[in-house]
């Protein structure tokens, strides 16, 4: 944690400027929670109408206070807000939250005064947090400066958990589902318009809190995804798993979160791909999140995601069957040994393999789960377990149940999760802090969500290696490079493409025929003609020289009609492959470079079948987004077609990334399509590209 967000998180002092005696205003929450929740340090409330406030001496101005206070909470709004800021710089104060709305997310106007504000605060080193913030909540240290009405609601518990949010409604919401769980929560900050303080930033403080085990954020855009990065390496080594939620993915919601915020969305494929890159886990709303924490929390960081079943209920067994295919949950295979270790538990009829259903003997044994579960927990196919409970009560020993999968899930290591609708059956397992949901659907969502979220976190990261130097054409202007130059570029560094000629006239066409040998491709060759098929300006399987002359000829009268510039005509060797892949890389302004990879040809466009990946990337990590892909059945192979050459297609988009990168923003976008990927072994090759230039990285 910096020293400047150490004086905001855990400061020694705090102002309060437009403090009420009210518990119910604004101004008066913060001080109220303060003396409440165990705030050791000094706390100034500032009012020049009221000699003392909640019991404490008020001050007029800033200026009178005993001592410059390490933070101060800016309460009143417009313009005096604006002053107040003013008067906290040059009083030296470090930390300034300022809960008043009404400045970027207004407009245009508003976010004047905000960089008014920010430079301010940066000429004098202080930092700012908001505007527009409900504030911090540090339960920890009971520095808390905000107002949220759900600490009133529900009254605090310091615990393991950090919540880093820039909308305040929605830290209250995630704070409320867990402390409803009975769960701790020591931070609950609020980044509103982020005028300079980002939720990325405020991550990475809270991550070095020793005593947070879990960190959910809410995100409306990601202004500085360098400091969220940082914050979930800092994370991961310390085991500690993120869950984010980030608003805007559909039009819709990216408007409601510009007027919201006054934030501007990110392409949403984008932001799941840096999700997967730094080990973050996505999830949709607060729900989400606070159905899993109580599991994350557990330690829980299965090695596979192999499930055992088990049941009162041989409907149940079934079902719990479907809802684990649903998210890709595979039952174990249990060993011959295990199964008759079960049948030796079990009534005869009962059944031994997974899914194992202990039938209504339940009723009359209630040493089953207790018998059951030691015997398959040794099983090295096991890696988790989820216990379906459709019906108990009267004549069950519940409480036994409970106890007994209690002490099964601390001897054995591993995770259990209980589905009981009932809210007697469920109460005995929360008792015994048995991770316990209403249905299947849930838990076995949460056993999977651990599971797949374990393996994000622990996956190997490409390291980013030194580039080599991208050098563009001499004459390279705005716009785009011709075809020639674009696979000139992308075979300097690495990349496999077609062989090709650039001519300048017939007679070298019908050379370069007689020298690639046909049938060959004839294509019109003009940066200011960057989609050439859509005016006629391509022709394949071109089976004779004269062919390949008269092309040219008519591709330079249509070139001369079009009034753009004749760099040439390419003749180009006609390949084939068994499948057309694309690749395509752009500088995002956010993120840097990004690559795309997936199904290619004319229809790309409209069908969309592409994986997001954020550079540096390794070639195992491309072919494993592949088969997240529609068309992965056709990678091994389907109806007597071989198997593709996925490595050589995944080498070639680690390579693209590399140049995409090492362009650092010279080049704005690449597009590689058709990509022409043989049978396994026989490589893959680009016969068609087009690149976009940049400005240069800001």
């Amino acid at each position: 944690m910096t020293d400047l967000l150490q004086t905001a998180l855990d400061p020694r002092s705090v102002a309060i400027v437009g403090a009420s005696d009210n518990i119910h205003k604004i101004g008066g929450r913060p001080i109220y929670y303060m003396q409440k929740y165990g705030f050791q340090g000094s706390i100034y409330p500032i009012n020049p109408n009221r000699p003392e406030i909640q019991g404490r001496t008020a001050y007029a101005t800033l200026a009178d206070l005993p001592e410059v206070p390490e933070l101060a909470l800016v309460v009143v709004s417009g313009e005096q807000a604006v002053r107040t800021v003013e008067e906290c710089a040059a009083r030296g104060v470090k930390s300034a939250v300022i809960i008043a709305s009404g400045f970027g997310e207004t407009g245009e106007q508003g976010k004047e005064l905000e960089r008014h504000m920010l430079g301010v605060a940066r000429g004098a080193g202080m930092r700012l947090y908001g505007p527009n913030t409900q504030g911090l909540a540090n339960f920890g240290t009971g520095a808390i400066a905000g107002f949220s009405t759900m600490f009133l609601e529900v009254p605090p518990m310091d615990g393991p958990i950090g919540i880093v949010s820039q909308s305040g409604g929605m830290s209250a919401m995630s704070y409320g589902l867990l402390r409803g769980r009975g769960l701790g929560v020591r931070h609950v900050h609020a980044t509103g318009n982020e005028a300079d303080v980002t939720v990325g930033e405020l991550a990475l403080a809270v991550a070095h809190d020793p005593d947070v085990k879990l960190l959910l954020l809410y995100l409306e855009n990601i202004a500085r995804p360098e400091l969220l990065a940082r914050a979930a390496a800092v994370a991961r080594e310390r085991d500690v798993p993120i869950i984010a939620i980030k608003a805007g993915r559909t039009a819709g919601g990216q408007r409601a979160a510009s007027s919201h915020t006054g934030s501007l969305a990110n392409e949403d494929r984008t932001v799941d791909a840096f999700f997967r890159h730094h080990g973050i886990w996505r999830v949709r709303d607060p729900h989400e999140q606070a159905r899993a924490a109580q599991a994350y929390l557990k330690g829980w960081r299965p090695e596979g995601r192999r499930l055992v079943v088990i049941s009162n209920s041989g409907a149940s067994c079934v079902m719990g069957a479907d809802a684990a295919d649903d998210v890709r949950l595979p039952l174990a295979e249990l060993s011959p040994a295990t199964q008759q270790a079960v049948a030796a538990k079990l009534p005869g009829f009962a059944t031994t393999h997974n899914p194992i259903d202990i039938t209504a003997a339940l009723l009359s044994n209630s040493g089953l789960f207790s018998d059951v579960l030691p015997a398959v927990a040794s099983d090295p196919a096991a890696d988790m377990f989820f216990i379906n409970i459709p019906v108990a009560g009267a004549g069950y020993d519940v409480e036994q149940f409970a106890r007994d999968t209690a002490a099964f899930e601390l001897a054995a290591g591993k995770p259990v999760a209980v589905a009981a609708w009932q809210e007697s059956v469920a109460a005995a397992f929360h008792a015994q802090s048995v991770a316990t949901f209403p249905n299947e659907g849930d838990a076995l969502g949460v056993l999977a969500q651990v599971a797949d979220h374990t393996a994000l976190m622990r996956r190997p990261r490409a390291q980013a290696g030194d580039l080599a130097a991208v050098e563009l054409p001499a004459d390279a202007g705005d716009g785009f490079l011709n075809e020639a130059q674009s696979l000139e570029l992308l075979a300097r560094h690495g990349v496999p493409t077609i062989g090709m000629r650039l001519c300048k006239s017939a007679e070298e066409a019908r050379e370069a025929f007689d020298a690639i040998g046909g049938p060959v491709v004839v294509k019109a060759c003009s940066a200011e003609v960057p989609h050439k098929s859509e005016h006629g300006l391509v022709a394949l399987d071109v089976a004779s020289r004269e062919q390949a002359g008269e092309l040219f000829t008519q591709f330079w009268r249509k070139m001369d009609s079009m009034q753009v510039a004749r760099d040439g005509v390419i003749v180009a060797a006609m390949h084939r492959g068994q499948h057309e892949f694309m690749i395509g890389a752009r500088w995002d302004p956010v993120f840097g470079p990004v690559v795309v990879v997936g199904d290619g040809g004319k229809y790309v466009e409209a069908l969309k079948d592409c994986a997001v990946l954020l550079p540096p990337f390794s070639a195992q990590e491309v072919q494993q987004a592949l088969r997240g892909l529609r068309i992965a059945p056709l990678l091994e192979g389907v109806r007597g077609d071989p198997a593709l050459d996925v490595a050589a297609l995944s080498e070639m988009a680690v390579a693209v990334g590399n140049v995409i990168a090492g362009a650092r923003g010279r080049i704005a976008s690449l597009d590689l399509n058709p990509v022409m990927v043989g049978a396994r072994g026989k490589g893959a090759l680009v016969v068609d590209a087009l690149v976009e230039l940049g400005s240069g990285a800001e």
